[in-house]
């Protein structure tokens, strides 16, 4: 999966000489948690957080009054709270490069550039999740198991055959979870919503064929 399939392609950005507090004004008038900030020809030269800006805003506690506070926040400028030349990533990256960096640094988004590295959009953890929710296809319904099978190859058509064979129609595929030396794995497969009796027996099937930790359909079953 491309980030560039994914990406929020109208980004909003801010140049390095805007004010912390339009900024901020910026922020919380479209709803955003970050701003990619960018010189006069749209390259991108840091990135500015509502963190940054909660960070950098005087305490509640100071004896500031109002109109020093206001003051104070509209001379403090984004170039000097940013964080310079942010990890970005390419339209053509894909959305798993995106997630690592993401987890391993713990960011909530990431900035979206081309070869000239002029901004063209950005990816959120949103956006991940909108992602998880499409590949799994949870929001079809239908019955989800969860199983266990060798890494053996040749393992995983016979399930699918036996889904196939009794009426069952495949929305997803998904394996990970590798356990006891890499030789098994967890694979989960989302089936079309089926006659409540076909269902039941394919469930049934599937039990009593493999190695099935659980099924879901509006709730979690596990399998003893």
């Amino acid at each position: 999966m491309l980030i560039r399939d994914w990406m929020t392609a109208n980004v909003i950005t801010a140049k390095e000489d805007v004010s912390m507090l339009k900024v901020s004004k910026l922020l919380q008038e479209n709803r955003i948690r970050r701003v990619p900030v960018v010189d006069e020809n749209n390259k991108l030269v840091g990135i500015v957080t509502d963190k940054d800006i909660k960070e950098a805003s005087p305490s509640k506690a100071n004896t500031l009054d109002i109109h020093e506070l206001s003051y104070l926040l509209s001379e403090l400028k984004i170039k000097d709270i940013m964080t310079k030349n942010p990890i970005s990533v390419k339209p053509l990256d894909t959305i798993e490069q995106a997630a690592v960096i993401m987890l391993e640094k713990k960011f909530t988004g990431l900035p979206v550039v081309d070869e000239t590295n002029t901004v063209v959009g950005i990816i959120t953890e949103t956006d991940i999740f909108k992602i998880m929710i499409e590949i799994s296809g949870v929001q079809l319904g239908g019955v989800q198991f969860a199983l266990q099978l060798s890494e053996e190859p040749g393992t995983l058509p016979p399930v699918l055959d036996l889904i196939r064979e009794n009426g069952g129609r495949l929305i997803s595929v998904l394996t990970g979870g590798y356990k006891d030396n890499d030789t098994m794995r967890d694979v989960f497969i989302r089936i079309r919503p089926m006659d409540k009796e076909d269902e039941e027996a394919l469930i049934q099937k599937m039990i009593s064929h493999y190695k099935v930790l659980y099924w879901v359909r509006e709730k979690v079953h596990l399998v003893e």
